[in-house]
């Protein structure tokens, strides 16, 4: 894939994007809590949502707009309250707050995207949110993509934003993105239409109709937050959005056309960095777990096993404390409830072997040890049953993550 890193690129990179993030007053810990994407010209959107039943008020918000509305103009985050379990009240504070940024930005009030990220069960602060929105307009910046990244952060330890540049039919096409979520990170994404949390924006200048943008995100979802688990808590407000505003100049990009699998693989590519950035930044993680699962007679079946072993508590104690139980494992799989045949199993810490033909393959522990005691490694196991393979992202389970959920209002 042909495209160029940008040095310190955020949401703001690609043409007509600005944006701001500023203290609104809704952490006690006086750190940034609001942000604010605008771009003046109308960029067509496509958004994912999470699959929780439970879900926030803006998640609800955002549906109803994506469901009727062919543009929009601004994405306004908030963090330190979920506005989730709010009821009808919620639902009123969201779209009051989307008409407020409205104003300022002199757009209708459909136009405007929200979200939020915090505590559950807590109705917005709205004299807090209102004056957050007059200092997040006024605050907007096109070379202020990075204090979004700061601003929407809640148990993250670090921000997390990039920005490529790729060359599409005799034009430069940027596509920068930003993300957060540290715990509640099992997202489980669902296009629309065809606590902590996941949230992640992306801002694009390419010109695409709206059919080949909703493509490009569905067919990136499995690659990249949908193969992710920290925890295996799927939130109640997680949302992807990807803003496209034509800013580029070049020719309208549909699915028929070459320059579409090349924008899809760009696409992917900074939506995969995200999602691992956020693993890499869970509630306490010391260790990035890559579970790659084949042999399975479907990819769903593939799926399936590989997440049972990734949000194992058993596995991911024994990956804290680099000890190489396969034997937990075999145990996730056997319970994920596929069919395949124990005797067939192949299983290999990175290149290291550990089974084989469903018996211990003779590997010295020790080497089993010095395979996983690493900042990354793999799990590989071969069911030997079929064709179907699926990889998931995860993690260890720490001492510093009970401490970090069992205190979390507290």
């Amino acid at each position: 894939m042909g495209f160029e890193a940008i040095e310190r690129g955020s949401v703001t990179t690609p043409r007509g994007f600005a944006a701001s993030g500023v203290t609104a007053g809704l952490k006690r810990s006086g750190a940034p809590d609001m942000a604010l994407i605008h771009s003046p010209s109308p960029a067509i959107v496509a958004g994912a949502f999470t699959a929780n039943v439970v879900c926030a008020a803006p998640v609800q918000y955002d549906r109803d707009i994506l469901a009727g509305s062919k543009t929009v103009h601004a994405v306004l985050v908030n963090s330190g309250n979920a506005n989730a379990c709010t009821g009808q009240t919620g639902l009123e504070d969201a779209a009051t707050c989307a008409t407020a940024a409205a104003k300022l930005l002199n757009i209708a009030p459909e136009e405007v995207l929200v979200s939020s990220t915090g505590r559950i069960g807590v109705p917005l602060p709205m004299d807090t949110m209102l004056a957050g929105i007059e200092a997040a307009a006024a605050a907007l910046s096109d070379d202020a993509g990075l204090d979004v990244a700061d601003a929407i952060m809640t148990t993250d330890t670090r921000p997390k934003s990039i920005a490529i540049a790729v060359e599409l039919g005799g034009k430069t096409v940027h596509i920068g993105g930003t993300a957060k979520g540290a715990g509640m990170i099992a997202p489980k994404l669902r296009m629309q239409p065809p606590q902590a949390t996941m949230l992640a924006y992306v801002t694009t200048d390419v010109a695409i109709t709206k059919q080949a943008l909703d493509a490009a995100l569905g067919s990136s979802l499995d690659s990249s937050f949908n193969r992710i688990t920290v925890d295996g808590d799927t939130s109640t407000n997680d949302t992807l959005l990807v803003l496209a505003n034509g800013a580029a100049g070049n020719d309208e990009i549909d699915e028929s056309r070459q320059d579409f699998a090349a924008f899809a693989g760009a696409l992917e590519h900074v939506l995969g960095w995200l999602a691992k950035e956020l693993v890499l930044d869970g509630e306490g993680v010391t260790r990035f777990v890559e579970v790659h699962v084949t042999g399975a007679k479907s990819d769903e079946d593939a799926r399936q096993c590989a997440e049972a072993i990734a949000n194992s508590a058993l596995c991911k104690t024994a990956w804290f404390g680099a000890d190489p139980n396969w034997g937990r494992i075999l145990c996730a799989a056997g319970y994920s409830g596929i069919d395949f045949d124990p005797m067939k199993i192949n299983l290999d810490y990175g290149d290291v072997p550990v089974m084989r033909n469903g018996a211990d393959a003779g590997t010295p522990e020790a080497d089993q040890v010095a395979a996983i005691d690493r900042r990354e490694f793999r799990v590989g196991l071969d069911l030997g049953s079929g064709q179907g393979t699926f990889t998931v992202w995860t993690c260890d389970l720490t001492y510093e993550y009970v401490k970090i959920n069992a205190d979390y209002h507290t």
